[in-house]
């Protein structure tokens, strides 16, 4: 399976992650902020059970994550500038970063991490950003610099812009308010994860062909 899956949602519970991973989502972020050392620990043994067969990746906490042994980290460039990069390695884990210019893809690059991420792609009322809307043209200038390391998309994202993401460039979409906030969130997750996953829609026109 790839990683991160195509569809990549960010979650602040432990609830959510079982509550996804029920529903069959691959990979799920924990962003949960302002924790303590014990907290955190404990916060990401519980989500590891909870995650079952869904790969876990531990928002900040790479303390934790290593102690933790959980398998998949990411950061952003605040908490890049304070982690032991080496220690993460030596634990095995898998690194994504967050970037939102030219000088913090450089400063991602130097740790070859397993993806890089970039927003927010549209505008987001989920948090205040220090940077504005990079729109769908930067995710084509940021693919072509990255190569074959995997571009997660976040921030603004919803379902109905999913494709033009992904026709830009984007190998994998982080979710946060689009599922989370949703009105019927399993529904909208089932959704998610029948836009992106290409062998059902494979199977579908090999079918159609047949009949």
């Amino acid at each position: 399976m790839p990683y991160p899956d195509r569809f990549y949602p960010v979650v602040d519970s432990v609830a959510w992650v079982k509550r996804l991973a029920a529903l069959g989502v691959g990979t799920i972020q924990l962003r949960a902020k302002d924790l303590a050392p014990a907290e955190a620990l404990a916060l990401v043994r519980e989500a590891l059970t909870a995650a079952g067969h869904a790969k876990l990746v531990v928002n900040d906490y790479w303390h934790a994550a290593i102690d933790a042994g959980a398998q998949h980290l990411h950061l952003g460039q605040e908490d890049l500038a304070d982690a032991d990069v080496p220690a993460i390695r030596r634990a095995g884990l898998t690194l994504g970063l967050s970037t939102h210019d030219e000088a913090e893809l450089e400063a991602a690059l130097r740790h070859e991490p397993d993806y890089v991420a970039l927003g927010p792609i549209y505008p987001t009322t989920l948090k205040v950003m220090r940077f504005g809307p990079q729109g769908l043209a930067r995710i084509g200038q940021w693919k072509r610099r990255i190569g074959a390391t995997p571009l997660v998309a976040i921030g603004g994202i919803t379902l109905e812009r999913a494709a033009d993401v992904y026709a830009a460039g984007a190998d994998a979409i982080a979710v946060v308010s689009d599922t989370t906030q949703n009105p019927d969130p399993d529904a909208r997750v089932r959704a998610w994860l029948g836009q992106t996953a290409p062998s059902a829609r494979a199977s579908e026109r090999t079918r159609d062909t047949v009949l």
